[in-house]
């Protein structure tokens, strides 16, 4: 049941996303690292309040080396991310996209906009959501809703 769920939250999310190429950020060994996929890698899990089920960014080390069978790119140290994420006011899902911005030489400014409008961030000629360990993708009140505002604009 739980892998039919998980099925439909991602079918539901990658039809409705602005983009479904990622860029991926975890922590491995000592560092911090990214790297591009163009499939939505999640768990299922249970989304606070009412909202039902979400799926999350939730690797485990084997998902982790099978993703940087294709390249990676190491950000910095894990020390160093804890660092600034402990001094930050923003969570680690921010600092991490921050990095990844920094990398492409681009500002980063925080946002809200949703996955269905746009990308996180336009580079090397494709739009990315980007995602750190642990993050949500979307739940299912969101993403019913995100289908119903899509389909009114329709």
């Amino acid at each position: 049941m739980k892998k039919m769920i998980l099925h439909y939250l991602c079918e539901g999310y990658e039809n409705i996303a602005f983009t479904n190429k990622y860029i991926y950020g975890f922590y491995y060994k000592d560092c911090i690292v990214m790297v591009y996929s163009n499939e939505i890698i999640a768990a299922l899990d249970k989304a606070p309040k009412n909202y039902g089920y979400a799926i999350r960014f939730k690797p485990n080390n084997k998902i982790k080396k099978d993703l940087m069978e294709n390249g990676f790119v190491v950000l910095c140290s894990r020390k160093y991310f804890d660092k600034i994420c402990k001094m930050s006011k923003y969570n680690k899902g921010e600092i991490f996209e921050k990095l990844v911005f920094e990398y492409f030489g681009l500002k980063w400014t925080k946002d809200n906009i949703p996955f269905y409008v746009n990308s996180d961030i336009f580079a090397n000629e494709n739009h990315y959501q980007i995602k750190f360990e642990k993050a949500t993708f979307t739940n299912e009140t969101t993403l019913k809703n995100a289908i119903t505002r899509k389909i009114a604009r329709s």
